[in-house]
Order: structure tokens, then C-alpha cells, then sequence
């Protein structure tokens, strides 16, 4: 268990920092080259050094150290994500989470989070599907987390079934696909069918750069958790999955982040390349956080 929460907190990073010169760019399975890279001169994320990940693991960071200390509460994250905000210091912010923290700025504490449909709100899901002996619990943490910034039904079900994929990951579940997916039916009617197509595709052999076309890659959660299941069934070996889901175009840290989470949920850190664990930006930090994680989700499971 310990291997498995490590692993989904390093390979969502992983995925992210993979999928960071990427962003908002066309498909280039054409021209895959595997391992870290810089983005091209002028992206948002030119700043960024090859192996940096982007706020998708800023703000999954952010969430599992107020849990680790024992400190979190949506208002604590709320208040720390607005910091980083008015910092200039999260990295390439998702529209939404970027509009929640500016009416956070402008004092709406209460009612901060935007009706938006981005999967912006899915890194901050993750480490409460780690810390959580119930999965019904950390769904419901995860949702109240997301509402910080989206308050859109549809975001509360891609956070529900990105929860459920994992839980079941890393409980060694034989499906974790199939419950995720009956999961997404039962939260959003639109979001499992778009899951479901994707997974169908991928059964039927489609060339993953016409699935691409088919299912979409932009921030939308209707399109970037879709694509992510289509990538996971496709692909077996840790690199391919890590490397296409890089260069997939458009969200593609965010592909990369959901794409890295399960594979290191379902087959430990030991599956993620070593070379790109050693590249990766803060990743003693992230290890560290991983057990502390584990120690909590081993004092849930006692009581």
C-alpha cells in the first residue's frame, strides 16, 4: 500500500512534468521523444526546466501537506491556493481555478468557487483517495475540495470518479475502470457516456490519433477524463503510457497527471521509470509526502 500511494503521488508528478512543454499544443505522436523537455520559447511554461511540473501537482501538494499536518480544511486550501495565486507562483493556473482565487482576492471567501466544467478540478481530488480507508468518505472530501474553486455538478462527478478509479487502483479492485466508469453513469449521465465511447473505441482498435479527434484533449473534464481512460486501457507499459499521454496536445499535463496517478496506483513507484523519477522536481519532497499520507491512511484504518 505504502508503494502504491508513493507511486499515484510520483506518477501524477511524473505525468505532469512530462506533459508541461505540451500544454495547449496540437497532437504530436508524429514526434514523440521520450523523457523530460523544455517548452518551446514563448509558451506560458517556457520558465520551466525540464522534469518542473505544473499547478495540477502544485495544488496536489499544497492539499496532501495541509492533510498530512493534520491542518487541512476547505479553508485552509482555499486561503493557501490564493496565496500561491497572489504570488504569481502557480504555474500556468487552470481559467477557473485562476477566477476562483481572484474572487478569493476581491474577499468572496464563501462563495469563491465558479460553475465551470474544467478538469482543473481533479489534482486536488487525489490525495484524498490515498488518505481515506472509505472510499464514500474521500468522495465527499474530494467534492467539498473541489468546490473551492468549481461548483459545476459535472466537476463534483469527474472528482467522484477520478476518486473512485484510484481507490480502486490502489486497493488491488479487479475492474478499476469498470467501477470508475459506473462511478461517472451514476453522477453525471453526459460525462459516463463520453467515458464510456472512449472506452469502446479503444476496443475496437482506433488509432489513438483519430481517438484524439473523436474524443477531444482540451480542459474540459468532458474531454480530459475521457481521453485519459482511453489512454490507460491502450496502453500496458509504463513508458507508452507516460510518453503518448504527453503528446496527446491540448491538456496534457493534466493527461499526463491522471494518466501518471493510475499507473503508479495500480503497479507502484517500482513501475515508474527510474530515470524519470530521477529527473523529477521535488521528488524526496513528493516521497516523503507519500508516507505521510500512508501513516494517516494507517491510523483511519485502525480506528
Amino acid at each position: 500500500m505504502l508503494e502504491r500511494i508513493k507511486g499515484c503521488m510520483l506518477g501524477a508528478a511524473v505525468g505532469d512534468a512530462l506533459g508541461m512543454p505540451n500544454e495547449s499544443t496540437m497532437p504530436g505522436l508524429a514526434k514523440m521523444r521520450y523523457g523530460f523537455r523544455k517548452a518551446y520559447k514563448g509558451h506560458p511554461n517556457d520558465c520551466l526546466t525540464p522534469g518542473q511540473y505544473t499547478d495540477d501537482t502544485q495544488m496536489m501538494i499544497l492539499v496532501a501537506t495541509l492533510l498530512a499536518d493534520g491542518r487541512y480544511t476547505d479553508e485552509r486550501y482555499g486561503l493557501a491556493l490564493k496565496e500561491l495565486y497572489t504570488r504569481e507562483i502557480l504555474r500556468f493556473p487552470d481559467g477557473s481555478v485562476s477566477a476562483a482565487c481572484d474572487h478569493m482576492v476581491a474577499g468572496q471567501a464563501l462563495s469563491c468557487g465558479v460553475k465551470s466544467t474544467t478538469a482543473g478540478c481533479l489534482p486536488a481530488a487525489l490525495p484524498f483517495a490515498l488518505a481515506y480507508p472509505d472510499v464514500h468518505e474521500a468522495i465527499e472530501r474530494a467534492v467539498r475540495a473541489c468546490s473551492v474553486t468549481h461548483t459545476h455538478p459535472a466537476a463534483h462527478a469527474a472528482v467522484s470518479t477520478f476518486v473512485t478509479l484510484l481507490y480502486c487502483a490502489l486497493h488491488e479492485n479487479s475492474d478499476p475502470v469498470g467501477r470508475a466508469l459506473v462511478q461517472a453513469r451514476n453522477e453525471d449521465e453526459v460525462l459516463g457516456g463520453k467515458i464510456h465511447n472512449a472506452i469502446e473505441l479503444e476496443k475496437e482498435g482506433i488509432e489513438t490519433d483519430t481517438a484524439i479527434l473523436k474524443i477531444g484533449n482540451d480542459v474540459s473534464l468532458y474531454q480530459t477524463l475521457p481521453i485519459a481512460f482511453f489512454l490507460i486501457n491502450r496502453y500496458q507499459l509504463p513508458a507508452d503510457l507516460l510518453t503518448v499521454a504527453a503528446h496527446v496536445g491540448g491538456n496534457t499535463d493534466t493527461i499526463g497527471f491522471l494518466c501518471g496517478a493510475y499507473l503508479g496506483a495500480s503497479k507502484g513507484a517500482g513501475a515508474i521509470p527510474a530515470d524519470l523519477l530521477e529527473g523529477l522536481e521535488d521528488r524526496q519532497r513528493i516521497e516523503i509526502l507519500g508516507q505521510r499520507i500512508f501513516d494517516i491512511y494507517t491510523r483511519k484504518l485502525e480506528r
